[in-house]
């Protein structure tokens, strides 16, 4: 099954939305309230603007099934941050959700480091977000800090990962 990522136009958000408010996604996010059709689309506004940042679809053979995030493509350092869900909902009812995850994470690390020249990949994970640090140790991303974030008026533990690229 082929995966690949194209940038997100004005026709995915109320997709994009949808999936980002999955309660799946929401609970291991680092903002976890429900996003209104209004802070989307301020948000959607935002990021159109910035040149720093991509906000891409990835499809899962041939269909919408994830947004990926980088930022960081005009800093000196190609230090990209990266970000990334999927539809829960519908790759859960066909039975691709583990495939689309990988999917993902392969389509996401090679276009970090091929198209946009990224030196290092890094990002924020929940430290009780079990199988998605798994996913990450099984593509060669190495923990680099852990640290105490409030989420909701609570405190969370946040491990940092980071994938280098290969010389």
């Amino acid at each position: 099954m082929t995966a690949t990522l194209r940038p997100a136009d004005t026709e995915d958000l109320d997709r994009m939305r949808r999936w980002r408010n999955h309660p799946q996604v929401r609970s291991t996010s680092l903002t976890q309230h429900e996003i209104s059709p209004e802070e989307h689309l301020a948000w959607w506004s935002a990021v159109r603007e910035e040149s720093d940042r991509r906000v891409l679809i990835y499809l899962h053979g041939g269909h919408p099934a994830g947004v990926v995030t980088f930022t960081g493509i005009a800093s000196p350092e190609k230090a990209l941050t990266w970000g990334y869900y999927l539809d829960i909902e519908g790759l859960e009812e066909q039975g691709l959700l583990l495939p689309a995850w990988i999917g993902l994470q392969q389509a996401a690390i090679e276009h970090a480091f091929e198209s946009l020249a990224a030196h290092t990949l890094g990002g924020e994970t929940l430290a009780d977000n079990r199988p998605v640090l798994a996913l990450h140790r099984r593509f060669g991303f190495q923990v680099v800090r852990r640290y105490e974030r409030e989420i909701d008026g609570k405190p969370h533990q946040v491990v940092w990962t980071e994938l280098s690229r290969r010389a």
